[in-house]
């Protein structure tokens, strides 16, 4: 027998018993009723503690008040989406199911809903999410450094009241999503780092600025809006020959570099884009 047709042959064979056997793909789990639990995490101990709330998808709302670490509510319709916490040293991890579920796509009418309040100790927190609505008021606490990565989602995240920490870094890692960052100046951050795919998002560093602060934007094909208050220093540099700029009254330019004259600390930011519109707003 000619030996090029032995593989084929063999996956005849396989394809046969296994038509023979009545085996077929593994049909997608259905919802079961809603379960509502309750979520309660006390401070780990004492220093700052570093938080990772890790999020499949759905929709997950956040917001200071909590007199502990984390409390609130979680609300699904599928078993494997029950959040479960682990917490090692000053580490805690909230995180839906035991972590596998990267990203829920195709299942029947996915409810998985996160309503968390956290506290005001001071806090390393990690925000990790596939495809998902989120509206996170930050405002008031003591966030010692922020990170969120995400895939595609609609985000608003704001700071209503300044942070009651210095935060060193602020970073933001996302898909084609629609994003909207309100207050960052009350954030109070030495640095932001914002990384994004294909998307809308506006940037409003409204808020009381209390020191020089970098932001590094870097990005496709986009669409952004930085809101810069009247009053505010701030140099921002396009690193693009390719990207439109649209700069309101109030702005001077020389060559890729646009200047807002102001007092107190400066704002100081980069953009590399790729194809993106740009507008500077107040």
């Amino acid at each position: 027998m000619n030996r090029k047709l032995i593989p084929f042959l063999a996956v005849i064979l396989l394809i046969t018993v296994a038509c023979s056997c009545g085996l077929s793909a593994p049909k997608a789990p259905t919802p079961s009723p809603e379960v509502t639990d309750r979520i309660e995490v006390s401070v780990p101990g004492s220093g700052e503690t570093r938080l990772t709330l890790s999020f499949a998808a759905g929709k997950l709302f956040l917001s200071p008040g909590a007199s502990g670490l984390v409390e609130g509510t979680a609300t699904y319709n599928y078993k494997d989406l029950k959040p479960t916490v682990e917490t090692t040293g000053n580490s805690v991890l909230v995180q839906t199911g035991d972590g596998s579920l990267k990203t829920w796509t195709g299942f029947n009418e996915l409810v998985n809903r996160w309503d968390l309040k956290l506290g005001d100790t001071p806090l390393d927190l990690t925000i990790e999410a596939g495809a998902y609505d989120a509206t996170c008021e930050l405002g008031g606490l003591a966030l010692t450094g922020l990170t969120v990565k995400d895939g595609a989602s609609n985000m608003e995240l704001s700071f209503s009241e300044p942070n009651r920490a210095e935060m060193s870094i602020l970073r933001y890692e996302t898909g084609a999503s629609t994003v909207k960052l309100i207050g960052l100046a009350n954030a109070n951050f030495g640095a932001l780092i914002f990384s994004g795919g294909a998307g809308d998002y506006t940037l409003d560093f409204s808020g009381q600025l209390k020191r020089d602060a970098a932001v590094t934007i870097e990005s496709g094909l986009s669409s952004f809006i930085l809101v810069i208050p009247q009053g505010v220093h701030a140099v921002v540099t396009m690193e693009s020959s390719v990207s439109n700029i649209h700069a309101t009254s109030g702005w001077s330019q020389n060559g890729n570099i646009y200047t807002q004259e102001g007092s107190g600390p400066t704002l100081t930011i980069l953009i590399k884009a790729g194809a993106a519109n740009v507008t500077l707003t107040r």
